[in-house]
């Protein structure tokens, strides 16, 4: 058993309204957590009580230090710890969050999702793959204004296939931009999220900041430019390659999909498929690979997903 001093006011904060963070953590860990007065004793398993203890003693010194804690915060902290023992909570409240533009804060809310940030700090070209609602696209984002903001790179490029998913391009009204904006949407939708509404009206007026389908790359050279390919199952191969043949010097490129939602036609090969095989053993490529547990929006999407998979299971028997 280890016992452990906190500050009166860091306890209530530690176990949460009606104890619902400690809990959580004991869910998390085989570990039972008691507090007597100021004192906090945990009891268990003794790798999981090393690695509560860390938690603690950490939550304690940011505490003193003026840290503020939520109780979403520390559960997706813990959560995130309890998979990676290496990870600390200082360094989930001290390393991991960042504001790419002074709007708004941005934090991995699970190992992958660090691992993926990591991923795109270390490397030049990164494929995000998973499932819808793992946060694949927003982080990109994230991460190119923030190389924007700090100067690392001159521009950022973000492009998609306007692939049709059931509706016709043809009938849809309007030009060739009223018509590919909707397959543009939810990168438009991001960045509204991270800048304000004024200041990202103005970068995508002076170009600094552009939003096209993927065609629009052909016969290009990007260099200083931070580049994301999103929904990238649905380019072929010629695409793949040739969004990839892009890239210039100075240049990051982020490429994201979900390779169970291809809506490519009918024996078109998808090049997110072909180049995953291709460049895997590729020096100073990285992949990274999302699963149900990383989905972070509503819990249901989860248990969706997850039933969709395990009747696909079935249907292939």
């Amino acid at each position: 058993m280890i016992k452990i001093e906190l500050p009166p006011r860091g306890l209530e904060t530690l176990f949460g309204v009606h104890d619902q963070n400690i809990k959580y953590l004991e869910s998390l860990l085989d570990v039972r957590i008691d507090a007597r007065g100021q004192d906090v004793s945990i009891d268990g398993d003794p790798a999981d009580v090393e690695t509560a203890q860390r938690i603690l003693e950490d939550f304690s010194e940011l505490f003193k230090e003026g840290r503020h804690f939520t109780d979403k915060e520390l559960r997706e902290a813990f959560a995130q710890i309890a998979e990676d023992r290496a990870f600390s909570l200082r360094d989930y409240f001290t390393k991991t969050r960042f504001n790419p533009a002074g709007k708004k804060q941005v934090a991995p809310k699970s190992a992958t999702q660090r691992k993926y940030i990591q991923a795109i700090q270390d490397q030049d070209v990164v494929f995000g793959i998973g499932v819808a609602g793992t946060g694949k696209t927003y982080l990109a984002v994230a991460m190119a204004v923030q190389a924007l903001m700090q100067k690392q790179v001159n521009r950022i490029v973000l492009a998609r296939p306007a692939v049709e998913a059931g509706e016709k391009l043809g009938f849809l009204p309007g030009d060739l931009q009223d018509k590919v904006d909707p397959y543009l949407r939810p990168l438009y939708d991001a960045l509204f999220d991270l800048i304000d509404y004024d200041r990202v009206t103005r970068l995508l007026e002076k170009r600094i900041i552009e939003v096209a389908p993927l065609a629009f790359m052909r016969g290009r050279t990007l260099s200083d430019a931070f580049i994301i390919l999103d929904e990238a199952q649905n380019t072929t191969s010629e695409q793949m390659k040739m969004f990839l043949t892009r890239i210039g010097f100075g240049s990051k490129a982020v490429i994201t999909g979900d390779v169970t939602q291809v809506d490519l036609p009918t024996g078109k090969r998808s090049g997110l498929i072909e180049a995953e095989r291709i460049l895997a053993s590729v020096q100073g490529i990285e992949f990274v690979y999302f699963t149900e547990k990383d989905v972070v929006r509503h819990k249901l999407v989860q248990m969706i997903i997850k039933a969709y998979e395990e009747h696909g299971k079935k249907s292939q028997i």
